[in-house]
């Protein structure tokens, strides 16, 4: 997907609050991201859904980010199960559920999958992004590895044939004694000998441009290889309620404009001032590989034009 700030919500920029994130939190507003021919999660282009109700306080389901209801749409997460073994490799398997409360078997094809899969404990630790595959009868399957205990996040990112994109979540646990983990703002991430640096600031309300650069032994990644027809996928984690978030970069392989690296350029934006966790894919080598950055935006501020509005 391209075109500046193209965001999908499959499968992000949003993230966990450091050090407590690990409980369920409440929503602190809407996430939204640069204006977008498509959403997973609720934000312009997602699916219609009922309205509020200004009497009684509710919040209208369209204004809610994508993954903190199971629910949605018409649409609804079913597993089979939600409890684990920590330290096994074991299927999980689910359905998503049809307005006629019947297992959907038609979806549409998104970034070269049906569906997105992503788990990540609450504390934003064992980020994990896979691709189940479904059965006749609609149920989709997909061999799970938490090896620590915890409670886990699950986000099916998926697009109904005719329907709207739609991302659904639910809590799966994995029994056990575990400490929660904090992450410490940070901006360079390592991961097998890659260095990914994060540069850019999110600024609350606005549309804000983040630049992605790969790099290996300190030197430029050049020939980064398309990972589900883009070179990068960013993945974020809202603090305190894991509302998510997945944000395409500018450009695709193959559009004569695009540089496989060492760059991936994005464009999103958060509706607030806090803590995020962001994940971003990216291939070499023929090897997806995952690199993770904490960002704090209470000190950014938005642009303020010479006649002292605050730019959007």
């Amino acid at each position: 997907m391209n075109a500046a700030g193209k965001l999908s919500a499959y499968g992000a920029v949003l993230a966990l609050v450091a050090g407590g994130g690990w409980a369920v939190g409440t929503a602190v507003g809407p996430l939204s991201a640069a204006p977008a021919s498509s959403s997973h999660d609720g934000m312009p282009g997602g699916e219609p859904t009922g309205h509020g109700d200004a009497h009684s306080g509710t919040v209208a389901e369209t204004d809610l980010p994508g993954g903190l209801a199971s629910s949605r749409g018409g649409y609804t997460l079913a597993p089979t199960g939600t409890t684990r073994q920590a330290g096994t490799t074991e299927p999980f398997s689910f359905r998503v559920l049809g307005p006629d409360g019947r297992a959907v078997t038609n979806f549409d094809v998104e970034h070269d999958k049906q569906m997105h899969l992503v788990l990540v404990r609450r504390d934003t630790a064992g980020f994990q992004h896979l691709h189940p595959q479904m059965a006749a009868d609609g149920t989709w399957t997909t061999p799970l590895d938490l090896p620590e205990a915890g409670s886990y996040r699950v986000f099916a990112d998926f697009t109904p044939t005719g329907g709207a994109a739609t991302t659904l979540g639910t809590d799966i646990s994995a029994g056990g004694y575990f400490e929660p983990r904090s992450f410490a703002p940070s901006r360079v991430s390592e991961v097998d000998g890659y260095q990914v640096r994060l540069d850019g600031e999110l600024v609350a309300g606005q549309s804000s441009p983040l630049q992605l650069t790969v790099s290996k032994d300190g030197r430029p990644v050049t020939d980064l290889q398309p990972y589900l027809s883009a070179y990068g996928h960013l993945v974020a984690l809202r603090g305190g309620d894991l509302a998510y978030l997945h944000v395409h970069p500018d450009g695709a392989p193959g559009d004569g404009r695009t540089a496989p690296g060492p760059r991936i350029d994005f464009v999103a934006e958060v509706p607030t001032a806090g803590t995020y966790r962001l994940f971003l894919d990216f291939q070499h080598d023929g090897v997806v590989r995952t690199a993770e950055f904490a960002v704090d935006t209470s000190s950014a501020a938005p642009a303020v034009d010479q006649r002292g509005h605050t730019g959007h």
